[in-house]
């Protein structure tokens, strides 16, 4: 049994309505407001449901501090303090108003990741239609708690966390007041190796935990994202930037607006090919019947004349008896005369 639809801004999401797709705008707006209306505008051409930022100021992140475990190691942000890194990427607060305007504009779904009670309140202020919260945030209940007394919708990613973790995620949101939960598989790499998604991990979550269920992605490409249509992902959260060779903090995993496009058109392509468990003639194939194999005359036969093989044939069109019918019609005798090209029919064989 499949969980109840999900509305977001008056898009259902759930098992019977194409996949729902995030475009993640993230800091690859290089910090220029322009820059992130020219990647909203984009999404929106490119088909997103929806677009969502991230809310949150380096303080209220952490604090401006190089000591031990300050300073990232390895990776796309090798040696860059984690107060630099906010700073950088951080989405201003002062932007989210003409963003939200103008998402109201274009007709596309705007909401946020916040990451503390301070950015729950301002989103309030604006009107958020929804609420993700972000993998690293899952052990937060307290701001899980805050974002589900609002009564919106909440997508929660589960990267890093176990079983455990997710269930008690899922308690403090419906006890704080949250029905429409939706849960979204994540690996948090970044980029992410397809062989580290295992994906049938999405059909265990929506058995498991009873929600709606879909894919933030970080995979390089488009494959991953399609695929886990098929194991009944309803949303999709890709990062988009304008383009990757301009560079932006999550460029490097990020899709172009192309490439956007393509993602919204696989996955409702993936979603119609699903359909329903089918048996036998599919209506797609109707007008193909006449080319199997049926029982025809090749020779002329005389009235009276046994059928052999030499008189009678399996061939192509489809109007005659069906091949099974072969061995009960060799050596029936001919009740009429019979013409070349005519299909064979039980009423030709004398009694």
């Amino acid at each position: 049994m499949s969980a109840p639809a999900i509305s977001i801004a008056g898009r259902a999401i759930g098992a019977d309505h194409p996949p729902y797709v995030i475009a993640e705008l993230s800091g690859n707006h290089n910090g220029s407001l322009e820059r992130a209306l020219t990647l909203l505008r984009a999404c929106a051409e490119a088909g997103a449901d929806a677009v969502k930022l991230q809310t949150y100021t380096a303080d209220t992140m952490t604090i401006d501090f190089d000591g031990p475990g300050f300073v990232q190691e390895g990776g796309l942000w090798d040696g860059r303090t984690l107060y630099d890194l906010y700073e950088e990427a951080h989405t201003p607060w002062a932007w989210h108003a003409t963003l939200f305007n103008e998402a109201k504009r274009l007709g596309v779904a705007l909401f946020s990741s916040p990451f503390d009670p301070t950015a729950v309140e301002f989103l309030e202020q604006l009107d958020a239609p929804a609420y993700k919260i972000a993998s690293f945030e899952v052990l937060d209940l307290p701001l899980i708690r805050c974002c589900a007394a609002t009564g919106k919708p909440m997508i929660i990613s589960t990267g890093m966390a176990s079983p455990e973790e997710i269930q008690e995620a899922l308690d403090a949101a419906r006890a704080a007041g949250c029905e429409q939960i939706i849960l979204l598989h994540c690996v948090s790499a970044y980029p992410a190796p397809p062989e580290s998604m295992h994906l049938t991990t999405i059909p265990d979550l929506a058995a498991r935990y009873e929600t709606v269920v879909g894919l933030s992605d970080h995979t390089l490409g488009n494959a991953a994202a399609v695929a886990s249509v098929a194991l009944g992902a309803r949303v999709i959260e890709k990062h988009v930037c304008l383009s990757r060779a301009e560079g932006g903090v999550d460029s490097a995993f990020s899709l172009e607006p192309e490439e956007l496009r393509q993602l919204v058109s696989d996955a409702r392509t993936a979603h119609a090919a699903l359909g329903t468990p089918q048996r036998g003639t599919k209506s797609a194939e109707k007008g193909n019947l006449a080319y199997r194999r049926s029982l025809y005359v090749v020779a002329d036969v005389a009235a009276g004349e046994p059928l052999t093989p030499q008189n009678i044939r399996a061939i192509r069109p489809g109007y005659g008896l069906p091949p099974k019918h072969l061995d009960t019609a060799l050596g029936k005798l001919a009740k009429r005369d019979l013409k070349r090209g005519e299909p064979l029919a039980l009423e030709m064989f004398a009694e």
